[in-house]
């Protein structure tokens, strides 16, 4: 294969932006979930994890089915149908009165939201690979990481100044945006002569090829697992700073921080991964994952919430190895299935999140009154996942190298 491996700025510039709407979507959420939950007559503060939760499971969903399509009809044109579905979603989400609705728009919201993030991956996969490929989307998922830095504060500053509808407004101003640049700028990247010609068994046929790959496998299935656990913390995130620790006006603030751990080790996952290759980066992040929180749940067994600083310390280092995982996971799922790059992605997007939704939703109902159920989630995800890798591991000599 003659992929160039050149690296092109507005591409890389692009995709970021693609995948920074799936994170506004959910992040810039955070501050307002009290307000919604108050405001569509939500009882039990558990339910308002399905604000953030459900529109992973639309994203799960919508990589499935529309992510295979983009083998057959060119990436570009799926981009725009999700946009479409995303658009009809944030509508239902700022009319509705009801809290059933609003899953149901935030749901959609994730399936639209799925082309812009399988595509750009699968786009990606279309222009480069191996190492190369690790480093590419390191480097988008960097930048995606800027998102989560400022979402927070943006969410808190659109209802200090306007209500909580006005965030799901700015999405959509947001989501138009990237897509005019995306329509302008960016060329297809899957040839017409490269495509797979659609049929009904277009979805059997590139799911038995997925399935025949271990490696791809093994790779989604670490990934659904630090997928899942991660997502207990941001569906989690606004109760244990708002609610356990009473530092509301702070949570943006610490949210941000704890979002520029995980962009600072991606930053140096992107220096890295060609001298050191994604497997073993990746081997060492799930060994370092595992150890420090067994090492909190050591350290905090009794379930008493330890001081501020404490906790702070320990998510830093949690998901300062989390950088090094999430962009080398994915780039090693889709190492192998370069050609049905399209369905590769969805296939490894769906079962990661569908693995990683029950997950949150399983773990974040104990976190209650102490963040101790979340390190134990943690502790247990992560080790299974080291247990895959552990598994696999004659087939990844570059681990023993």
């Amino acid at each position: 294969m003659n992929t160039p491996q050149k690296f092109k700025f507005e591409f890389v510039a692009l995709m970021a932006s693609l995948m920074s709407i799936v994170a506004l979507a959910i992040d810039a959420l955070l501050p307002a979930i009290p307000q919604i939950g108050a405001a569509l007559g939500v009882t039990n503060p558990e339910n308002n994890q399905l604000l953030i939760t459900m529109i992973f499971l639309g994203i799960g969903f919508g990589q499935l089915i529309l992510g295979p399509l983009s083998d057959s009809f060119g990436r570009k044109p799926l981009v725009y149908v999700g946009f479409v579905i995303f658009f009809i979603a944030s509508f239902i989400c700022v009319s509705t009165k009801d809290f059933e609705w609003m899953i149901i728009g935030r749901t959609l919201q994730g399936f639209g939201l799925s082309t812009a993030r399988t595509i750009s991956i699968s786009m990606v996969r279309d222009e480069f690979q191996g190492d190369y490929m690790a480093k590419i989307i390191s480097i988008i998922v960097m930048f995606f990481l800027l998102v989560p830095v400022i979402a927070p504060t943006l969410g808190q500053l659109l209802i200090h100044f306007f209500n909580w509808e006005s965030i799901f407004y700015f999405n959509l101003i947001f989501g138009v945006l990237i897509v005019l640049w995306f329509w302008i700028r960016q060329p297809e990247t899957l040839a017409k002569e490269k495509r797979i010609k659609f049929s009904a068994n277009l979805y059997v046929n590139g799911t038995k090829e997925f399935f025949k790959n271990k490696e791809a496998i093994a790779f989604t299935l670490i990934s659904g697992f630090i997928t899942g656990s991660f997502m207990v913390y941001l569906s989690t995130s606004q109760q244990i700073f708002q609610e356990q620790y009473n530092l509301a006006e702070m949570f943006p603030y610490i949210f941000a921080s704890l979002a520029i751990s995980i962009g600072v080790s991606t930053f140096l996952n992107s220096q890295l991964v060609v001298k050191y290759g994604m497997t073993r980066l990746a081997y060492y992040a799930c060994i370092a994952y595992t150890l420090i929180s067994v090492l909190y749940v050591i350290l905090f067994w009794s379930g008493i919430n330890p001081s501020i600083y404490i906790l702070l310390s320990f998510f830093a280092m949690q998901f300062f190895a989390v950088g090094f995982l999430f962009g080398n996971l994915r780039a090693l799922a889709m190492q192998p299935l370069g050609h049905i790059a399209g369905i590769g992605a969805a296939i490894n997007g769906f079962l990661s999140t569908v693995l990683a939704v029950p997950i949150a939703n399983y773990i974040g109902s104990f976190v209650q009154t102490s963040v101790l159920p979340l390190f134990v989630g943690f502790s247990v995800f992560g080790l299974l996942s080291l247990s895959v890798f552990l598994l696999i591991k004659s087939k990844l000599n570059v681990i023993n190298a």
